[in-house]
C-alpha cells in the first residue's frame, strides 16, 4: 500500500525525539498511521471496525486499531467525538493520537472515556515542523510517553491518568482556568455527579482551547442520536447520575422516527436503543424537537445570544446567519454545558475570533438554481479550512434562509471553522470593513465557475445518465417554505413508478405543513415524510432496498 504522507522526507535511520503538549497522558508503542490531511471521524471512520471509510482521504481502507494516529486535526462533523468514544469502548481505536494543533472534537471523546470509564489514550500536539517531519515515519514503529514522541523506546515513567489510574488524579483546579464559587461547588459535587463530571470535562476542554475562564450560556441544542452502545451508556449514566439541563434545551435529530419506527420495519434492538437514548435526554429536560435545524423553531436565538449548540450545520448557521454565539461543540460537550450552563470562554464567543481571516471573492453568477448554494458552501469551506472567511460578490444575490441553510451545512462539512461572513447578507457583515480590521491585509481566494464545476464533478463521481431510484430531501431538515415549494412543483403531476421520494423534517415544520395541506398533497403525489431523523442515519429498510442512484440537493 502506498504511503499517505505528504511531509518533507526524514532520514529513517536517524533517531528523533519530539516534545509536545499532552492533553491526556499515557504510554503507547505502535506503528504510525500518518496523513497530512484532516479527517472527519463521523462519516470517515467505521466505528465498529476502525477502518477509514472516507474514500477521498489518503488513509482510506486502513485501520486505526493498534496504531498511533497522526493527523493535523479533525474536520467536518462534530459527531467525531462520539465516534472516538465508540472506537475506544469497542477496542478498535488508536493507541495514541498526535495532532499538529489543539484538536477539540476527537480529544473530547478521549476525555469522556477517561472521566466516565477511566480509560484513556495519550493525546499530544506537536509543533508544526516536528509534525511534518513525523509524516515520513508512516508505517514505522513510534513510541509515546507523556509529552514525548520518539522512534526509540522511552524509559518507563510513573503511571498516569491515561494509563489506567483513576481520573481524579488530574487536578483540574490547577489547569489555569478561573472558576466562580458556583463552579467550585459543582466541581465538589454539590449538585449531582453528572454536573460534577461535566464540570471536570468542561474545564479540561477550556484548557485545551486556551480559555482562562468559563462563561454562562442561555440555551442549548443537545444531541441524543444513537451511534452505538457507548452513546446509550453515556446518556443513561448522565441521567442516572442525577443530570438535569439547567437551561432550555432542544434535542437534535435521532436515528429513527420515534412515533413509528416499528411500523417502518426498524429492527427491535436498534429501535429500542435509539428510543432509550432519546428518552434519557428527555428525562434530563430536553424538548421533543428532534431536528437538526433548531433555527427553524420558534424562539430561535438572536444576535449576540450566548448559546451551546451541537450539530455542525446548526452551529455554523447560528453563528453566521443568526449572529448568535456558540462554539462548534464536539458532540456531547453541548450536553455537558447544558447540565452546568457553563462553557469555555473561547473561540467565536470572543469578538476577536469572529473577525474574518480570509477574503473569498466570488465572481458574480447569473441564473443560479438550488444546486448553487450547497456547492458554493462546500467549495468555500474547502478553501477556508480553519479560517473564518468573508465572502464578497454576493451582495446583490439576496439568498433566502433556505439557501443559507444549504450553504451552512455544506460549509460545515468541508471546513473546521465555526462561521463565515457574507457581505451585505449576514448580520455582522453589513460592510466588508465591519468583518475585520484591515481587509487589504487578508489573504484572498477567487471562486469561479470552473471551481464549482470541479466540485460538482466530484459529487457526481462515476455518474452517468441512469434511472434515479431515490430522491433524498431534507438534510438539513426541510423547512415549511421548502415543503410548500415542492408541493407547488408537484401539483397536478404523477410520480414515476419505481422512484422513491423521501423528505426528512422536524415535527414542528411537518405540523405546520400538514395544517396548510402541503403534506397531504405531497403524499398523494407519492412523497414519504420522515420526522425526527435525518439522512445521516436513514438506511434499509426505511431506505428502499437495492437503491443505487440517489438524487439529492444536499452535499
Amino acid at each position: 500500500m502506498t504511503s499517505a504522507t505528504h511531509g518533507p522526507a526524514m532520514n529513517l535511520s536517524q533517531d528523533f525525539s519530539f516534545q509536545g503538549i499532552p492533553y491526556t497522558t499515557g504510554t503507547a508503542s505502535a506503528p504510525l498511521l500518518a496523513a497530512n490531511l484532516e479527517l472527519s471521524f463521523w462519516g470517515g471512520v467505521d466505528q465498529k471496525t476502525g477502518e477509514v471509510i472516507d474514500r477521498f482521504h489518503p488513509l482510506s481502507g486502513r485501520h486505526l486499531k493498534d496504531t498511533i494516529l497522526a493527523i493535523p486535526g479533525s474536520r467536518g462533523s462534530c459527531g467525531g467525538s462520539i465516534i472516538m468514544l465508540e472506537l475506544m469502548l469497542g477496542g478498535v481505536g488508536p493507541k495514541a493520537l498526535i495532532f499538529e494543533r489543539p484538536e477539540a472534537i476527537i480529544t473530547l471523546g478521549v476525555l469522556v472515556a477517561e472521566e466516565v470509564w477511566n480509560m484513556g489514550v495519550p493525546v499530544i500536539v506537536l509543533k508544526s515542523e516536528e509534525f511534518q517531519e513525523l509524516m515520513s515515519w508512516d508505517g514505522k514503529e513510534v513510541h509515546v510517553q507523556g509529552s514525548q514522541v520518539s522512534n526509540t523506546p522511552i524509559l518507563p515513567a510513573a503511571p498516569s491518568a491515561g494509563s489506567g489510574v483513576a481520573s481524579d488524579v488530574i487536578e483540574v483546579e490547577k489547569l489555569g482556568v478561573q472558576l466562580s464559587d458556583n463552579d467550585r461547588a459543582t466541581l465538589a459535587g454539590a449538585h449531582s455527579k453528572a454536573s460534577q463530571i461535566s464540570m471536570r470535562i468542561i474545564i479540561r476542554m477550556a484548557h485545551l482551547m486556551g480559555a482562562t475562564e468559563l462563561m454562562s450560556i442561555t440555551s442549548a441544542h443537545v444531541d441524543g442520536a444513537w451511534y452505538g452502545p457507548g452513546s446509550l451508556a453515556l446518556g443513561q449514566r448522565l441521567r442516572d447520575w442525577g443530570g438535569k439541563f439547567v437551561v432550555p434545551a432542544t434535542q437534535n435529530s435521532v436515528n429513527y422516527e420515534q412515533r413509528r419506527w416499528r411500523a417502518l420495519g426498524v429492527d427491535v434492538e436498534s429501535g429500542t436503543a435509539c428510543e432509550e437514548l432519546a428518552q434519557a435526554f428527555l428525562d434530563m429536560g430536553a424538548t421533543k424537537s428532534f431536528t437538526c435545524a433548531p433555527y427553524l423553531l420558534d424562539g430561535a436565538p438572536k444576535v449576540g445570544d450566548n448559546i451551546a449548540w451541537g450539530e455542525s450545520n446548526a452551529v455554523v448557521y447560528a453563528n453566521s446567519v443568526l449572529g448568535a454565539r456558540t462554539l462548534k461543540n464536539p458532540n456531547v460537550l453541548e450536553c455537558l454545558i447544558a447540565l452546568t450552563a457553563r462553557a469555555p470562554r473561547a473561540g467565536v464567543y470572543l469578538d476577536e475570533n469572529r473577525t474574518a481571516t480570509l477574503l473569498v471573492k466570488v465572481n458574480e453568477f447569473q441564473d443560479t438554481d438550488d444546486a448553487f448554494w450547497p456547492i458554493l458552501g462546500y467549495q468555500i469551506g474547502h478553501v477556508s479550512k480553519a479560517q473564518v472567511p468573508v465572502i464578497t460578490g454576493l451582495e446583490n444575490v439576496k439568498p433566502s434562509r433556505d439557501d443559507l441553510k444549504a450553504f451552512s451545512a455544506a460549509f460545515a462539512t468541508s471546513s473546521s471553522a465555526a462561521m463565515f461572513h457574507i457581505v451585505n447578507v449576514t448580520p455582522e457583515a453589513l460592510t466588508l470593513e465591519a468583518t475585520c480590521v484591515d481587509p487589504s491585509a487578508l489573504d484572498s481566494v477567487d471562486i469561479e465557475m470552473k471551481d464549482l464545476e470541479g466540485c460538482w464533478d466530484e459529487f457526481n463521481n462515476g455518474a452517468s445518465p441512469r434511472e434515479v431510484d431515490l430522491i433524498s430531501l431534507g438534510n438539513p431538515h426541510f423547512s415549511l417554505r421548502e415543503i410548500k415549494q415542492l408541493a407547488q412543483l408537484c401539483q397536478g403531476k404523477v410520480k414515476q413508478q419505481g422512484v422513491a421520494i423521501i423528505i426528512t423534517c422536524g415535527r414542528s415544520q411537518h405540523f405546520l405543513a400538514s395544517q396548510a395541506g402541503y403534506v397531504e398533497d405531497l403524499e398523494r403525489f407519492g412523497v414519504q415524510f420522515l420526522t425526527d431523523t435525518c439522512w445521516c442515519y436513514v438506511q434499509e429498510p426505511v431506505m428502499p432496498q437495492q437503491t443505487k442512484v440517489i438524487m439529492t440537493n444536499s452535499v
